[in-house]
């Protein structure tokens, strides 16, 4: 079962999206995250791309974050978003798109917004996160002290640094892999 596990929408739950080409973290990685990044949070606009069920998305607008962006190209996807951010309550917080990622990323641009939080779970044969996060990097997407979640499978290991990223931590859960970054910028 699919919950918040913290913050204003603690214990509301979540619907899973229909299939199996989404893979929801789970609840013990998800407090894990929490914990090393938060645990709460006194503002901010978080992203969450390849967003699945908008959980991780979901969790930091529970525990503080003012505004939430959810991308993810699966249309099935977009309505479980959309119906877990009604079930919470937090619809006047969240905005919720279906597009490709790069094309997404460059949208964000436009509209020059920046993240203080990012949640990248891509499917893991998606050997594109790197490039995301060059591109990120690249259009200016994050605000200064940025934290960005990569969550993986255990077989990856990312770069030290990925432009101005600098790997913090990396937590492994069994086959779910999670690298930290933040984002450095030196003045």
């Amino acid at each position: 079962m699919l919950r918040v596990i913290s913050g204003v929408s603690k214990g509301r739950k979540l619907k899973a999206v229909p299939g199996s080409h989404t893979r929801p973290t789970t609840d013990k990685v998800k407090e894990a995250i929490f914990s090393r990044i938060g645990p709460y949070f006194s503002g901010g606009t978080v992203l969450d791309l390849f967003a699945g069920t908008g959980a991780l998305g979901i969790e930091a607008i529970s525990r503080g974050i003012d505004r939430g962006i959810f991308i993810d190209i699966n249309p099935k996807s977009i309505e479980v978003i959309k119906g877990n951010i009604s079930a919470v309550g937090q619809i006047e917080k969240a905005e919720v798109y279906r597009n490709d990622a790069k094309r997404a990323l460059k949208v964000c641009a436009k509209r020059e917004l920046k993240f203080d939080l990012v949640f990248l779970d891509p499917p893991y044969k998606l050997e594109m996160t790197e490039d995301i996060l060059q591109q990120m990097d690249s259009l200016s997407l994050f605000h200064k002290g940025a934290v960005v979640v990569v969550e993986h499978d255990t077989v990856y290991t990312y770069n030290e640094q990925i432009g101005n990223l600098q790997c913090n931590r990396r937590l492994v859960y069994g086959d779910t892999a999670v690298t930290v970054y933040d984002y450095i910028v030196n003045e």
